[in-house]
């Protein structure tokens, strides 16, 4: 077994020299967390070496990287253009960072995204073995997912996007949108920086695809997809220790001397439009405009790391960056002072470290950034835990870095004042926010990031295991059909709603139909069969829809009961006084909420919100149990949260306390209950351990099997009818 890594780039990038292809080595944060893992055993990396080569020069390539555990996926410039350079960062990058007047929905791009994902899936085909775990990184290979499960429907996949989903609204946008949720639904483990991300992509999904989502789980056929929040991290030590290094010190010392400042403030970013990078310079003049004290006595540090020139809006934002600096600087600079030292190029790494050590302030504000690593690699940086960092809320590191100074990247206003407060912060408040956001990035590092996500899938797996264990195919209801026929007295508990029938936005629509009859009439014709229908609905309704059927009858979760051929008996010392308390409260959220409605029961009042807009509904739903928690704390009164139905109801009704009433003897040598929501959760759970218990569309339950749907009971219990059947005809 061996773990397959999947990246649009390579860690090292290929360089020509003389004929010869020598790999140099990547810096970047991802690299460096998994080169733990890619370099061990038969591990393997997969991914673009970088460069554009003729084919004749792919088997050096080849063979340079494979004595590094890499396998290079080879693209053309035609690739190159339409799927990285066209769909990834002329669709997917400015929508994902909510920029969509940028984006450019070209039929074309799309065909070169679906085209280079199916290269990289015959790349790791090449490579996989069963019981391989494959981990694909990030927006440019969002389909991969489906297509490796398509080949390799038992495969361990992961995924993790490395940049932010955006909200429904613009997510929608996209015409692909739903070819490119069913690619991401492949995988097992879906990881994304931050909780709005996961939300966003829920949401997304649920509105777009059939699917069934439940908090942060897809299911997908027969199959769990979790969505999960995982922040990445930076190597804390490597950036630690380099502030130690003697070498460090020296560079801080020269550009002290060189910048002669009392406050530096640092910005480090790559040119790119959604990094916030002219309102932070504007956020700056207007702080020398404000505060004219400060001139001579604070400069900005800005280095910009060039970024696709090439292209239209890069080429113009660096223009426009040029032009605002230059403006800047000739306003305000004086003979010996120029308020912004601006540097359009990559530094060493070294060089980045004394820059970190040196500034007093760190600026990092982007429109919008996935994590931003920056921050945490100035932290990681301040060893005599000083400085301030002034972090903007629409970057995923300001859900973990708090202390930070914390502002919106579009008030240019506030951000100058987070300047001007950053300079005359105190140092012992300074030490109070460094402190502990150092102790966050220590611990959450990359390494911690690397391992939290393949223990996390490696626990989705065993769980997606379990549950295809409990799962009734084909096989396993044959068995289940043969016990039944080999039986000779049967207790069969049903539910109705969810379980015979489907769910249906009329609670009045959900009337049996003429299958459903013959079904329950041939289960109950067999003289073998004890057959119960034990339900939430009102007895009268019950009394309506089946009393004709020689059946027995249990009504409102057990407040009812009619064994056949009698009449219906209610259970004693039920009270129903307290529901002219409740009735007021569910009446207002009513009133509130156009579509819900309030369903009287003898001894429990329903709030059904099916017909309300979605997300309102849920909404109203959440905020109405914390309402009810309130008014029934000192009453003997149960709160049940069911599909689209929120019941308050007498503690001492209970469909377990009703099934265990109604056996009269434990001499059954078949007993099976089925049901699809929480009050049926009380029967699973009284019933004998050999009982069959099956809950209906989700394997989240007490129950030993289940089914995915109502269709699916029907099926079993016809499997069932005929293997009876057959025994009474012998």
């Amino acid at each position: 077994m061996k773990t397959i890594i999947v990246s649009n780039r390579l860690p090292v990038k290929m360089k020509e020299k003389d004929g010869e292809y020598i790999p140099m080595p990547s810096e970047g944060g991802l690299a460096t967390g998994l080169g733990s893992i890619y370099r061990q055993g038969d591990n393997v990396w997969i991914g673009w070496p970088g460069t554009v080569t003729a084919e004749e020069h792919y088997g050096q390539i080849e063979e340079k990287l494979k004595s590094q555990n890499l396998k290079p996926v080879f693209l053309t410039q035609e690739e190159i253009n339409n799927f990285y350079e066209g769909f990834s960062n002329e669709v997917l990058w400015p929508v994902f960072h909510y920029m969509s007047t940028y984006a450019r929905y070209e039929q074309q791009y799309w065909d070169y995204y679906v085209q280079v994902n199916q290269k990289f899936k015959a790349a790791i085909l090449e490579v996989a073995e069963p019981g391989d775990v494959i981990w694909i990184h990030d927006y440019q290979l969002l389909l991969l997912p489906q297509m490796i499960r398509e080949e390799q429907p038992d495969a361990t996949i992961g995924f993790f996007q490395h940049i932010p989903f955006p909200s429904y609204e613009l997510f929608r946008l996209i015409p692909w949108r739903n070819e490119l949720l069913e690619g991401m639904l492949g995988a097992d483990l879906l990881g994304f920086h931050t909780f709005d991300d996961a939300r966003h992509f829920l949401q997304a999904t649920s509105r777009l695809l059939p699917v069934i989502t439940s908090s942060n789980m897809i299911t997908v056929n027969d199959r769990s997809v979790v969505v999960e929040t995982f922040p990445m991290g930076i190597d804390y030590k490597k950036y630690e220790s380099l502030a130690h290094m003697p070498s460090v010190a020296h560079q801080v010392r020269n550009l002290r001397e060189r910048f002669q400042l009392q406050h530096i403030v640092l910005t480090i970013d790559r040119l790119d439009y959604s990094k916030g990078i002219l309102q932070r310079l504007q956020a700056f003049e207007l702080l020398l405009q404000l505060h004219p004290e400060y001139i001579e006595k604070i400069g900005m540090c800005m280095i910009v790391v060039p970024s696709r020139d090439n292209v239209q809006q890069y080429s113009a934002l660096r223009d426009d960056i040029d032009k605002l600096v230059g403006n800047i600087n000739a306003r305000y600079r004086t003979m010996g002072w120029a308020p912004i030292h601006y540097f359009y190029r990559s530094f060493p790494l070294e060089i980045l470290s004394a820059l970190y050590n040196l500034a007093d302030i760190c600026l990092v504000s982007p429109m919008r950034d996935g994590m931003n690593l920056v921050s945490k690699e100035y932290v990681a940086s301040r060893i005599h835990h000083d400085g301030v960092l002034i972090l903007s809320e629409m970057a995923g590191a300001s859900k973990e870095l708090i202390d930070a100074v914390i502002v919106n990247p579009n008030n240019i206003g506030a951000i100058a004042r987070a300047i001007d407060e950053a300079i005359n912060m105190p140092i012992l408040e300074q030490r109070r926010r460094m402190l502990p956001m150092r102790q966050i990035v220590e611990k959450f590092n990359i390494h911690h990031w690397v391992k939290l996500f393949m223990d996390t899938l490696n626990d989705v797996k065993r769980n997606q295991q379990s549950m295809l264990a409990k799962r009734i195919n084909t096989e396993m209801a044959q068995q289940l059909a043969t016990r039944y026929a080999a039986s000779g007295k049967r207790a069969l508990f049903l539910d109705y709603d969810g379980t015979l029938v489907g769910f249906k936005v009329n609670i009045d629509q959900a009337s049996p139909d003429e299958e459903l009859y013959a079904l329950l009439e041939e289960l109950a014709n067999d003289p073998a069969n004890s057959l119960v229908m034990i339900s939430g609905r009102k007895y009268e309704t019950m009394e309506q829809w089946f009393g004709r059927l020689p059946i027995d009858l249990i009504a409102e979760h057990g407040a009812w009961v009619k064994l056949k051929d009698t009449k219906w008996v209610q259970q004693p010392g039920l009270q129903d006084q307290w529901k002219k308390d409740i009735q007021p409260v569910l009446e207002t959220f009513t009133d509130r909420t156009a579509g819900s409605f309030i369903e009287e029961k003898s001894y429990s009042l329903v709030w059904h919100y099916r017909k309300v807009e979605e997300g309102l509904g849920e909404l109203r739903a959440n905020e109405l149990m914390n309402t009810l928690r309130y008014y029934t704390a000192d009453k003997a009164l149960q709160l049940l949260a069911g599909d689209k139905v929120i019941e308050v109801k007498n503690v001492e009704i209970n469909k377990g306390k009703a099934a265990n009433a109604w056996f009269k003897s434990h001499d059954y040598d078949f007993v099976m209950a089925m049901g699809d929501d929480l009050t049926d959760e009380d029967i699973f759970k009284a019933l004998p351990e050999e009982a069959i218990t099956i809950k209906v569309g989700s394997y989240m339950s007490a129950a030993r099997f289940y089914l995915r749907s109502h269709q699916e009971v029907r099926h079993v219990l016809k499997m069932l009818t005929k293997a009876g059947g057959q025994t009474i005809a012998k």
